[in-house]
């Protein structure tokens, strides 16, 4: 591949830079990155040297990249842990499929007799009747 010149802006100002043939527009994504920078020292402080300007974009750009690396580690280590319960469940559900299923329990239903049955549906009767009584002695 051959290299080729490619004039980049940053800071208001003009700089010719090489670079490979076809990785032009990624030193155009880096260059106004860093001109966004400049830019913001600009408005601030106005004109400075070229170098102390280029000096403290990058420095803008460095401390930026530094905290989106802190975010990627913490993201990393949630996403490890996430991964590690992920596992953990997995191999529980797996264990639990595999058991053997639980012996079946006796279960014993007390049978109310026949006779405590017809008794409570006499004291339901009697209980409908003296309600009925009451509301009309009520009404009258």
């Amino acid at each position: 591949m051959s290299q080729i010149e490619v004039e980049i802006l940053i800071g208001g100002r003009s700089f010719e830079v090489a670079c490979q043939e076809g990785e032009e527009q990624y030193l155009q994504a880096a260059a106004r990155m860093l001109d966004t920078e400049a830019q913001v020292l600009v408005g601030q402080i106005g004109r400075m040297p070229e170098a102390r300007m280029l000096l403290m974009a990058g420095l803008m750009l460095a401390d930026k990249t530094a905290g989106l690396e802190d975010r990627l580690r913490e993201t990393e280590d949630r996403l490890r842990d996430a991964e590690e319960r992920i596992a953990a469940m997995a191999s529980e559900v797996r264990a639990l499929r595999d058991a053997p299923p639980p012996e079946a329990e006796r279960v014993e239903v007390p049978v109310i007799p026949r006779s405590v049955t017809e008794a409570m549906a006499e004291l339901a009767a009697r209980a409908e009747a003296l309600a009925e009584a009451v509301e009309e002695k009520s009404a009258s």
